[in-house]
């Protein structure tokens, strides 16, 4: 095959391929979701099996308190809650706080090390009484029925996971909006997914597993939230997305706030591919196409876009369907640096191109953060 003839078929490759991680797969699962909708009988009411909530926390002394007592007021059995608060070798007054409050279903697990929130996730389970097991962080706040909620879905054994909705407040910049809108399709994925089957990954603020599934992490694992439901689904278990289970954040997706989490985000899902291969084999893992369209192809996104931006530039008088996607390329390139550079404009034709360069972009970062072993020693 010559070069004239190889870069047409690269082209179209690349085009193909960032279609359907964008636009393809998402049209798909919500497809499939609608063949399974009401197809699966209403589970019997739960009863309330004791549960325990696992906090890691580090230097979380500001507010550990306000979050506990957000916890506390769970539309839950007293006598069947318990909260493990996992310090993760906090240096200020965060453990003296917690016991300061002098609740009896309160617990803390203080670790004197500082070895990441992996690490005390696996203490946090290793010492949860409870049948149920629910992970949460110290800055979001619960509904009072958020606990109940996730629990409910319980009732059905073929359950071994499920997420709640994780609700954050708008952002006010342009590429702030690009991100917003990104969540937006991530959990309208999510949900298809689950009603399909099952979701890749759950929120790490707001989800739930039985105790008995839990299969121990490494320490170092960067993406907890996804590596723990996907050892549950792997099993044969069903991951579930609730969005009736909320969660609030007031802290919005603005770039700055977003940089550091998901470049960290980004750099799990490299370690992911390299620690479990087994679970892109079909006899394996009963997901692992969703897992390869949902998680691994957005990685490689930024290589296709950079394949079809040559590629269309090295066609571009090859034809008019050359032509006009170097054009378009080119404009929406142009968008995007303009979404960047004027961030207070908040209009979807400079956010959504804004934002999708940023996130993109980000995987590069995530790249590089895992090749050189970054987040691995107690980062957060």
């Amino acid at each position: 095959m010559t070069g004239r003839e190889f870069l047409p078929l690269l082209f179209w490759a690349a085009l193909l391929s960032l279609a359907f991680t964008h636009v393809g797969y998402p049209l798909l699962m919500a497809a499939l979701a609608r063949l399974r909708a009401g197809s699966r009988p209403q589970a019997a009411p739960p009863e309330t099996p004791p549960l325990s909530v696992v906090l890691a926390a580090f230097n979380e002394e500001a507010r550990i308190v306000a979050r506990l007592q957000n916890l506390l007021a769970s539309d839950w059995p007293p006598d069947r809650l318990e909260i493990l608060v996992v310090s993760d070798g906090s240096t200020d007054g965060t453990v003296a706080r917690v016991k300061e409050l002098g609740d009896a279903r309160v617990r803390v697990v203080d670790r004197r090390e500082r070895a990441g929130k992996s690490a005390c996730v696996n203490a946090g389970v290793a010492e949860a009484r409870g049948e149920l097991v629910v992970f949460c962080d110290a800055r979001q706040k619960f509904e009072r029925g958020t606990i109940r909620q996730l629990a409910s879905n319980f009732a059905d054994p073929a359950v071994g996971a499920v997420s709640g909705e994780l609700l954050i407040d708008p952002a006010a910049s342009a590429v702030g909006g690009g991100v917003d809108a990104y969540w937006k399709l991530e959990r309208f994925l999510r949900t298809a997914e689950a009603r399909w089957h099952s979701s890749i990954g759950c929120t790490g603020a707001v989800y739930a597993i039985r105790r008995a599934l839990y299969q121990t992490i490494p320490d170092d694992t960067l993406l907890d939230d996804v590596v723990i439901p996907m050892h549950i689904t792997a099993a044969g278990h069903r991951v579930l997305y609730d969005t009736s289970a909320q969660a609030f954040d007031s802290q919005p997706l603005e770039p700055a706030h977003e940089r550091g989490r998901k470049q960290r985000t980004l750099a799990g899902n490299f370690q992911m591919l390299v620690r479990h291969p087994g679970w892109l084999l079909p006899w394996r893992n009963g997901r692992w196409w969703q897992l390869i369209a949902h998680k691994y192809l957005r990685l490689a996104a930024p290589l296709f876009m950079a394949v079809l931006l040559v590629a269309g530039f090295l066609l571009r008088d090859a034809g008019i369907v050359y032509s006009l996607c170097w054009w378009g390329q080119c404009a929406f390139y142009g968008l995007a640096a303009l979404g960047m550079l004027l961030p207070r404009v908040r209009t979807p034709l400079l956010s959504l191109p804004a934002g999708f360069v940023f996130l993109h972009f980000m995987v590069a970062g995530g790249f590089w953060n895992y090749l050189r072993g970054a987040y691995r020693r107690g980062g957060w």
